[in-house]
């Protein structure tokens, strides 16, 4: 085998300006393809989809509810599972994912302000509610935004 011989594996091409319409012997003429008669055998057959005036499938399917793409997937975190953590220590999203609080931190982690928290935490997540932010603090806590 040399660079000279390389071809395509057999089959694997194919031209894609064929002639259609230009005799008998090109073996594509007459009808071109387009078989005889009907509505896509002519000019300006129907797009794709169109069910000659029957409810095309794609209006037929009912369509529900709208998905916002700027919209971000934020993971809820009640305070009262934070509570599990040894005193002093520090709670990021990689300590939530060890423990197994978290499964997937998806756009970010909010702490919530349910449960109580008795231990003294140095919490850093995307966002704090106001209560959680308050209960931290008073359990001798720190918070941090990130």
């Amino acid at each position: 085998m040399e660079l000279s011989n390389l071809r395509p594996a057999e089959g694997s091409t194919k031209s894609d300006n064929f002639r259609r319409g230009r005799g008998h012997g090109s073996g594509n003429g007459k009808t071109a393809g387009k078989g005889h008669k009907g509505q896509k055998a002519r000019s300006g057959a129907p797009r794709p989809g169109f069910e000659g005036g029957q409810m095309p499938l794609y209006r037929r399917i009912p369509k529900r509810g709208f998905t916002c793409p700027s919209s971000k997937d934020i993971v809820a975190i009640n305070l009262s599972a934070l509570d599990r953590f040894e005193d002093g220590a520090v709670v990021d999203i990689d300590a939530l994912l060890e423990s197994g609080i978290v499964k997937n931190p998806r756009d970010g982690v909010k702490i919530l302000g349910n449960g109580e928290i008795t231990k003294k935490l140095t919490v850093k997540a995307n966002a704090f509610s106001a209560s959680a932010q308050e209960k931290i603090e008073a359990a001798g806590g720190t918070v941090e935004v990130i």
